[in-house]
């Protein structure tokens, strides 16, 4: 286990934990059934489930995708080193749960910007002993800081897994999130995979505009892309078999109920040569 997280600011210059505002974290742990969340998240998740029941499965459906790509990258890829940004909080099989099982030396950087996963960052920091777990307080839209932050932890001469599972959608200007991506990716090197996931509006799409409306009345905006605008965030790169596929078609395990049905979020693995 490490020492503490690879880097954050004084007691004086965290964001306080303001209980009056949602932050997307929380709601998302509420969908997945956990208990990190006030009453705000819940009301505003509670209308989004009501506009739009299938998010909850979106929310199941892309933590099983997490734990598949992570299993595939360490187990046959050989990945040893992930950096997982928009964290959330922490759940069952996290990145590094994952990854160390398969390869117990992994060592995984958490990054996200939510005060209340600081407080939970204890339980995200318990690594197994051969591998390093540490958590970085930043924001997405801050790609150099993220970057120097967890090279203290990471070896950038090495591959790296960047996990961006639900977070870009909260970058609502596309190019900015693209420049953010590629600045990412630019830093890490061959051989580094991206592991993408972000909301569409494709199966549900009346349901889907509604939900992303009540999000941003409610002051959590979240912009919902198409599936070519997803697919850009893998220019340059090779993407991995099956493509950009619904999170439940991702080489998802075998099932005695057939197919799963496809749902509003799309992703993809992809490797930087």
């Amino acid at each position: 286990m490490s020492e503490g997280p690879a880097d954050g600011p004084g007691e004086e210059n965290r964001p306080k934990l303001d209980t009056s505002v949602p932050h997307s974290a929380r709601i998302w742990n509420y969908f997945l059934g956990g208990k990190d969340h006030f009453t705000v998240d819940r009301e505003l998740g509670e209308q989004i489930r009501q506009a739009y029941p299938g998010i909850v499965d979106i929310a199941r459906q892309s933590r099983g995708f997490l734990g598949r790509a992570v299993r595939h990258l360490a187990g046959e890829v050989g990945i040893r080193q992930f950096l997982d940004i928009g964290t959330g909080l922490p759940t069952a099989d996290n990145t590094h749960q994952v990854a160390q099982r398969v390869a117990p030396e992994s060592r995984v950087v958490y990054v996200d910007n939510d005060p209340l996963v600081l407080v939970h960052a204890n339980a995200l920091l318990i690594s197994s002993p051969p591998g390093v777990t540490d958590y970085v307080e930043a924001d997405v839209r801050e790609p150099d800081e993220i970057l120097s932050a967890a090279s203290k932890t990471l070896d950038f001469g090495e591959p790296v897994a960047l996990m961006l599972l639900g977070i870009m959608g909260q970058v609502l200007d596309d190019e900015d999130a693209y420049a953010i991506v590629r600045r990412l990716m630019a830093a890490l090197p061959s051989g580094s995979h991206l592991v993408f996931e972000d909301g569409t509006k494709v199966v549900l799409p009346e349901a889907a505009d509604e939900a992303e409306r009540i999000r941003a009345e409610g002051g959590d905006p979240y912009r919902l892309r198409t599936p070519g605008q997803i697919a850009r965030f893998f220019d340059g790169l090779t993407l991995l078999e099956p493509g950009v596929v619904s999170v439940s078609r991702w080489r998802p395990d075998p099932s005695q109920f057939g197919e799963a049905s496809e749902v509003d979020a799309l992703c993809g693995v992809a490797r930087k040569h």
